[in-house]
């Protein structure tokens, strides 16, 4: 897999000094294969030149594949963690909860980098009567239940899809840090939203557990992320695109052994042979809560 790499400034404030480098890229596309660009995949700990940008705090990759790029690679990506995708979706349910005292109706939600569609189930679950996901990857939506598969949009988000002020909710998970553009998504998202909707955002905490213990080796530094987010520049975000009562809490993930175990930065062989016996055994799905650096970002479309 070759992609053409394009120069950028900083996504979120425009900033084009790029003097502060976090680290220098580190990748070998040679060693890429079809879960490269796929969601829960095993780590390979490679990672674009990184900048930190002195205005919004944000962590930036510069340059980035052009999009054309991006979106083909995604579209091939191949797809194995329906197990751990359920997982996270409860965990994001029960925070759902929360939201939903907030809204105005619970008459429509959007999933934006739904997978196979496993939020949509805990969407329909806590009321949402019109419910609908867009992926840009094949392979997990095939792998969606039956009756989740018709309601997701196979592509990128676009905002020509949906009706300005339509949507009661948007939700995106571990997804913007791999957008070509997450500002142009939010500020797209505050138009489609009815005043007083929300958007609910997970991502990773570039100042979080994992990067203080782990440092580079941390399985967030990766080259499916075009940025990172510390709580200030995932703040500064929503608050530039015009959002209100914007929160950002940490979150507390639970997975099962074997996936954490999958994520920790073991030699290669020692990995495999610990999956091997972990994937499958009672003490390798025994679930494991950690709060080990990510982020929950909400905020509110003013109402008019």
């Amino acid at each position: 897999m070759k992609l053409e790499m394009i120069s950028r400034s900083c996504p979120i404030c425009g900033s084009s000094d790029d003097s502060n480098i976090f680290a220098e890229a580190d990748f070998d596309e040679q060693k890429w294969d079809s879960f490269a660009f796929a969601s829960r995949k095993l780590p390979e700990y490679m990672h674009y030149r990184l900048i930190t940008c002195p205005i919004c705090d944000l962590l930036y990759a510069n340059p980035i594949p052009t999009l054309d790029s991006l979106s083909s690679a995604y579209q091939e990506a191949a797809f194995d963690s329906s197990e751990e995708a359920g997982y996270a979706a409860r965990t994001y349910g029960k925070i759902l909860l929360k939201i939903i005292s907030k809204l105005n109706s619970k008459e429509s939600a959007l999933d934006i980098g739904t997978g196979d569609g496993a939020f949509l189930i805990e969407l329909i679950n806590a009321g949402f009567t019109n419910v609908q996901g867009v992926e840009p990857s094949s392979a997990p939506i095939q792998a969606a239940e039956p009756s989740i598969k018709p309601l997701i949009r196979e592509g990128l988000f676009r905002t020509d899809d949906y009706a300005l002020e339509s949507l009661n909710l948007v939700t995106c998970f571990q997804t913007i840090e791999h957008l070509y553009d997450p500002m142009s998504m939010c500020r797209d998202v505050f138009n489609l939203l009815n005043p007083g909707g929300s958007i609910f955002l997970i991502c990773h905490n570039r100042s979080g557990l994992s990067v203080k213990i782990l440092g580079m080796k941390s399985p967030i530094f990766d080259i499916e992320h075009l940025q990172l987010f510390s709580p200030q520049s995932a703040r500064n975000m929503l608050e530039r695109c015009g959002y209100v009562d914007v929160e950002v809490k940490p979150l507390r993930n639970t997975y099962p052994l074997h996936y954490w175990v999958k994520l920790f930065p073991l030699p290669a062989k020692i990995k495999n042979v610990l999956l091997e016996k972990l994937m499958g055994s009672k003490i390798g799905s025994v679930p494991i809560s950690l709060s080990v650096g990510n982020l929950i970002v909400v905020g509110s479309k003013p109402l008019k």
